[in-house]
């Protein structure tokens, strides 16, 4: 199978279509749509070392492992982050690891429902490496309890966020109760919002990417109406 992969990048990407790619300063990102849920992976690949990181190996071994690719020049795909416990990201995890020989690595709350036991446990304020780019690790508690996501800032290319299913355009993600809503937005708000700038890119487990700044003036909307 190819995987044709779109350069214009845009943040948007057609359900189990072509995936797009964005080039900055350190590192390549490229976002694909997978399986029943239009689950998006994202291969983060360092420029320097061609080292590459993917973020929730979800629902579909084949594509996933085509986009990493299969040619002499091909990233060494060392490392898959899975961003929380549902099954529709970490359906392919097992098979890419296997595959690949990457590590893997998920929060240590979410850890024991994977499929696979995490080779790294991470919580709040941990690094994850992709070649010698710094990732931050970001916990959000409401979506899931061990719920991450992923922040790579920049001087030059600004700060870009993976959001797995914590925050989406239009709002955070699915909560079951009132006080794990309440848990996360406070989380999304302190730890995302009040920290980094409105041109923040952040990009989500399902759907349309967005920034910060799109969505800031709905937050007190997002708290009303709950959800």
């Amino acid at each position: 199978m190819h995987v044709d992969v779109l350069e214009d990048y845009t943040g948007h990407v057609t359900p189990n279509g072509p995936a797009t790619r964005r080039t900055l300063g350190d590192l390549t990102i490229t976002k694909i749509s997978v399986g029943p849920m239009d689950n998006n992976a994202y291969l983060l690949v360092c420029r320097a070392t061609n080292e590459a990181l993917l973020i929730d190996a979800a629902a579909d071994p084949t594509r996933i492992s085509d986009l990493v690719g299969h040619s002499t020049e091909r990233p060494r795909l060392k490392t898959i982050v899975t961003t929380h416990r549902h099954q529709d990201h970490w359906g392919a995890l097992g098979a890419v690891a296997g595959a690949n020989g990457s590590n893997t690595v998920a929060h240590e709350l979410d850890a024991s429902v994977l499929p696979i036991p995490p080779d790294q446990l991470v919580t709040h304020g941990d690094t994850v490496m992709v070649g010698q780019v710094p990732l931050s690790v970001i916990h959000l508690r409401g979506h899931t309890p061990g719920s991450i996501a992923l922040l790579y800032r920049s001087p030059v290319d600004g700060a870009h966020l993976f959001t797995g299913d914590s925050l989406f355009p239009g709002g955070v993600g699915k909560t079951t109760s009132p006080e794990d809503f309440t848990s996360l937005f406070t989380d999304v708000k302190e730890r995302v919002f009040d920290v980094l700038p409105d041109d923040t890119w952040f990009y989500p487990g399902h759907g349309d990417d967005s920034t910060l700044g799109r969505e800031r003036p709905h937050l007190e909307e997002w708290r009303t109406r709950g959800w």
